[in-house]
C-alpha cells in the first residue's frame, strides 16, 4: 500500500531537498578550493591537498580556461607545520619533470612553456620554500637547506626516483644541491643562466661585480626597507636594467623583457613580506653556498647536465658547472638576455625537449 504524504509535509521535504543539494555543492566547492584547482582539470590530483594559506594564488590563472584544463594548483605541508609548499602540476606521462624558478620570479615564469612540455611527462612547477605562494620561513636560505624541503615535497607527492629537473637562476643552485646529495632522485639537470659558485667562481670577486643588484640585495635590512611598498617600481626597474651582458643598460625608455601580466604577478607575490625577505636572503647566503658547493664538487655528478645561457655568457658560466659535472654541455642564445623563458620561449622548449625526449 502506498501512503500519501500529509499536505503539510510536502513543503518541508522540498526544503530539505534544496538544503541537501546546497550542502553537496558546498562540499564540492570546498574540496576544489582545498586542492587549489578546477574540478574539470585533466591534471593528476593533488596529494594530501590543503586549503591555501596564500590569498590570490590563482590571480593570474583563474580565468585561463586552457591552463585550468591542463594544470592544477596544489598545496601541501612538509616538515610538520613548518612549510606549506605550492606547486602546479599537469600531464600524466611516465617521466617527471620538475621546474624551479629564479629570482625575482615564481613558478609563473614557466607559464608560456609548460603546455609544450607535457608530451610524455608529468610536469611540476614548484614555488621554492618561502617564495611565490609557498608559505612559511625556511630554517635557512642556503641552497642545501632549500633542497631538503624540495626533496621532502617530491617524496610526499611520489616523485622519488628519476626526476628530470629544469632550473633557472637561483633554482639552479637548489637543483644542484639536490642532485649532489647521495640520492637517486635526480636523473638530469637542465640549467639556465646562473653563475654556480664553488671551486672556480667566487661570489665576492667574480659574481658580485657583474650587476648592481648583487651588492644591493645583500644589504640587510636596508633592501627590504627601501623596497617595501615600492615592489612594483623596484621589479620593473630591475627587469629593465639587470642584464649582465650589457644588452639592456639603465636609461630612460629601456624596454622590459617581462610583459605586464608577469610583472603584475611577481609584484603580487613579492609584496608578501616573507617572500620579499626570502628573495634577498638567496643572495645573502651565496658565500655559504660557495663553501658548500666546494665540498659537494669533490664528488662529480654523473647525471646528464646541460647549460643554456644568455648571449655571450657560456664562457663564464660553463666552466664552474663542469667543476660539478665534468661532462656538462652548454651553449648561449644569440641576442637573448637573462630572461630566457620570456625572451626565447620556443628555443628553451626545443632545448628541453631535445635534452629530455619523451619515451
Amino acid at each position: 500500500m502506498v501512503r500519501r504524504l500529509t499536505p503539510h509535509l510536502v513543503p518541508l521535504l522540498r526544503t530539505l531537498r534544496v538544503l541537501l543539494l546546497a550542502l553537496l555543492l558546498s562540499v564540492t566547492a570546498l574540496s576544489g578550493a582545498a586542492s587549489g584547482s578546477s574540478a574539470t582539470s585533466s591534471a593528476p590530483p593533488c596529494v594530501a591537498p590543503e586549503t591555501p594559506k596564500s590569498n590570490g594564488y590563482d590571480a593570474a590563472t583563474r580565468r585561463d580556461t586552457a591552463f585550468n584544463r591542463a594544470f592544477r594548483h596544489c598545496f601541501t605541508t612538509v616538515r610538520g607545520v613548518q612549510m606549506q609548499m605550492h606547486y602546479v602540476i599537469g600531464g600524466k606521462g611516465p617521466q617527471t619533470t620538475v621546474l624551479l624558478h629564479g629570482w625575482p620570479e615564481s613558478w609563473f615564469e614557466y607559464r608560456k612553456v609548460m603546455p609544450q612540455l607535457l608530451a610524455g611527462h608529468t610536469v611540476i612547477a614548484v614555488d621554492l620554500p618561502g617564495m611565490g605562494d609557498s608559505t612559511g620561513r625556511p630554517a635557512r636560505y642556503n641552497k642545501t637547506t632549500l633542497a631538503g624541503y624540495l626533496h621532502d615535497l617530491l617524496v610526499k607527492i611520489g616523485a622519488q626516483r628519476d626526476v628530470r629537473f629544469v632550473a633557472h637562476d637561483f633554482g639552479v643552485g637548489v637543483a644542484y644541491a639536490l642532485a649532489a646529495q647521495p640520492r637517486r632522485q635526480v636523473a638530469g639537470l637542465f640549467l639556465m643562466d646562473f653563475p654556480s659558485v664553488g671551486k672556480s667562481l667566487s661570489f665576492a670577486t667574480d659574481v658580485r661585480p657583474l650587476s648592481w643588484h648583487f651588492a644591493f640585495n645583500v644589504q640587510d635590512p636596508l633592501a627590504e626597507r627601501l623596497v617595501t611598498g615600492r615592489v612594483g617600481t623596484f621589479l620593473d626597474y630591475f627587469f629593465r636594467h639587470s642584464q649582465i651582458s650589457g644588452s639592456s643598460q639603465p636609461g630612460a625608455g629601456a624596454p622590459s623583457p617581462v610583459p605586464p601580466q608577469s610583472l603584475a604577478e611577481y609584484t603580487r607575490v613579492f609584496s608578501r613580506p616573507q617572500v620579499l625577505h626570502a628573495g634577498f636572503e638567496l643572495c645573502r647566503t651565496w658565500s655559504q653556498d660557495e663553501e658548500e658547493n666546494k665540498r659537494l664538487q669533490q664528488v662529480p655528478l654523473t647525471v646528464p647536465v646541460r647549460l643554456l645561457t644568455q648571449d655571450g655568457l657560456t664562457g663564464l658560466m660553463l666552466p664552474p658547472v663542469r667543476d660539478a659535472a665534468p661532462a656538462a654541455t652548454g651553449t648561449d642564445v644569440d641576442g637573448a638576455g637573462h630572461w630566457l623563458l620570456e625572451e626565447r620561449p620556443d628555443r628553451v622548449v626545443a632545448e628541453i625537449n631535445a635534452f629530455y625526449p619523451a619515451h
